[in-house]
């Protein structure tokens, strides 16, 4: 069934129908428009959302970004940053695909539209033209007709009149014949003029607007398919896009799932530990006793008994981590930082100077060969041109391997530190001291224990012994390795630790140890090598895995 066949005589009802089909094409080509305006808007949005909870600081300035929550956070902003550019890769497509596309070709139907409506309007005036025409011829046809009567009927009384003379007969006849000859031209006009109509008539119904109306048609039926193709590319365009924000996803799902809250225990204790010792027990001072004040025998000691005198200094100088700190002046040995702190920025500028050092020797041995290939090959080079440069190269090694040499020695002073602060530490955890089980002697009895307590003073009035790395950190150690243990989980050693102390084993860095166990609060771990042996290790030291 077609237009042209069905609806020949719905000719203004065509005309709006194929109006409406192109404005709702407009409709839809402004709603995709606003559509993409929306989409630009909500990723431009989320971009601003991403800059505005982006570190301000490189990654690799940023401390925190060691800890996997933020590291996890900050692939969640960067998964967000990839899904806005998919929404603004989504307007693009309707802004090309659809808006653009359709827009034009909504012109083109337009004018194809106008022109066929045209041609329809010419074929109906011409039509119409015919037609009057037509009209015209008949009422010249009637009006000659009635006029060759009238003279009939005029000449026909005249020659009925004896009182008419033959003169006026005649004449009436005359005109009679002539009104008939003038009616007969009228009604051959009248007849060729009808049957010409009739022709056009047939013409303009059965083919010539049947035609413009397919046209019309066909051209409606293009439209629609046209914009039934842009209503899918709105879901294609989104389907293009799902793969990618399917990923997304996971990758923000994986962000999720990467926090690890063990780790970054580990990473901030590795972070802010200081290294220093534990703050030894404060001594108990008798005030019964103004003027001989003495230690009692349940006054508080160091772990091997002996009495610690502190000053308020030191003291101070002990417990500094639990008050308000001063600003430190920045030292180039960083010895204004905790001993831990220290050790692993020491570590810090020695592995950046390295790396600067092989820089410069590999910078020395391609201008050693640059100067050979001058020295064999003149044209290409002047090899005394180069001399400044390897003079301020071997200059540059020269300064590198002396400041290499002099963090390496700040760096074995800042280890001796920790290892000593940890082995009082840990002599102190071993043998914890025992808490006074009576009060302080009075006055009176003072007197009597004068003796004992001039002993316990002169003993605990010696200034504790300095121990080093060779002084014993676990003397129970070896009491711990009597009952054979199975492995409780694996560790890697993250640094090199030479085990001078006794209870103490050796590791190198990267080591695989297996983990015998675990640490107790006082910074060692015991572990077992491959090739065997056992002892303890810093805790720090180790990156821990349990079974």
């Amino acid at each position: 069934m077609d237009w042209g066949t069905e609806l020949w005589d719905q000719f203004e009802v065509l005309e709006r129908h194929t109006q409406w089909g192109l404005d709702l094409l407009d409709r839809y080509v402004k709603f995709v428009k606003e559509r993409a305006e929306v989409e630009q808007a909500y990723a431009k949005q989320l971009r601003s959302l991403v800059k505005k909870y982006l570190p301000k600081r490189s990654t690799k300035d940023d401390p925190e970004f060691k800890f996997s929550q933020q590291q996890s956070f900050v692939q969640l902003l960067l998964e967000v940053n990839d899904f806005a550019g998919q929404r603004e890769l989504v307007a693009e497509n309707l802004s090309v695909r659809v808006c653009l596309e359709l827009a034009k070709y909504s012109q083109e139907m337009k004018q194809e539209r106008k022109m066929h409506f045209q041609e329809g309007r010419r074929a109906q005036q011409q039509l119409e033209t015919g037609f009057k025409q037509l009209e015209n011829s008949k009422r010249k046809f009637e009006r000659d007709c009635r006029e060759a009567e009238k003279a009939a009927q005029t000449a026909e009384r005249l020659d009925h009149d004896i009182n008419a003379t033959k003169a006026d007969v005649e004449k009436a006849k005359q005109q009679a014949h002539l009104r008939s000859h003038m009616a007969e031209e009228s009604k051959n006009e009248y007849a060729a003029q009808l049957q010409r109509f009739n022709r056009d008539q047939a013409h303009f119904y059965f083919s010539q607007m049947p035609q413009i109306f397919d046209k019309l048609q066909d051209m409606d039926e293009r439209r629609a398919t046209r914009l039934g193709a842009g209503y899918g590319h709105l879901s294609e365009a989104e389907l293009q896009v799902v793969p990618i924000i399917g990923k997304c996803l996971e990758g923000m799902k994986a962000a999720a799932d990467s926090v690890d809250v063990k780790n970054d225990s580990l990473v901030l204790i590795e972070l802010h530990k200081s290294g220093f010792a534990r703050p030894g027990d404060l001594e108990f001072e008798d005030f019964s006793q103004p003027m001989n004040r003495v230690p009692s025998d349940s006054s508080l000691g160091t772990p091997d008994g002996r009495s610690e005198l502190r000053g308020p200094g030191r003291s101070r100088a002990k417990r500094w981590p639990f008050g308000k700190k001063n600003k430190a002046v920045v030292s180039e040995d960083f010895s204004h930082l905790p001993p831990e702190q220290q050790r692993k920025r020491l570590q810090q500028q020695i592995e950046e100077r390295n790396r600067e050092l092989q820089k410069e020797v590999d910078q020395r041995e391609a201008l050693k060969k640059m100067k050979d290939v001058y020295e064999k090959t003149p044209q290409m080079g002047d090899p005394t041109s180069l001399e400044p440069r390897i003079t301020e190269t071997l200059n540059n090694i020269e300064r590198l391997k002396l400041e290499v040499q002099k963090y390496e020695a700040w760096l074995a002073e800042a280890e001796s530190r920790v290892l000593s602060n940890r082995g009082d530490s840990l002599s102190r955890h071993v043998r914890p001291p025992d808490p006074p089980t009576t009060a302080p002697p009075d006055s009176s009895s003072s007197s009597n224990n004068s003796g004992s307590q001039d002993n316990k003073e002169s003993s605990s009035e010696e200034p504790p012994s300095e121990e080093g790395q060779d002084t014993p950190i676990y003397t129970e150690f070896d009491e711990d390795f009597e009952e054979p243990a199975s492995p409780i989980g694996h560790c890697v050693a993250i640094y090199h630790f030479e085990g001078s102390s006794e209870g103490t084993i050796s590791m190198s860095e990267g080591e695989d140890l297996s983990l015998m166990e675990e640490d107790k609060g006082d910074g060692w771990t015991r572990v077992r090598r491959k090739q065997g042996g056992e002892g303890y290790v810093p805790t720090s030291y180790l990156r821990v895995t349990l079974n």
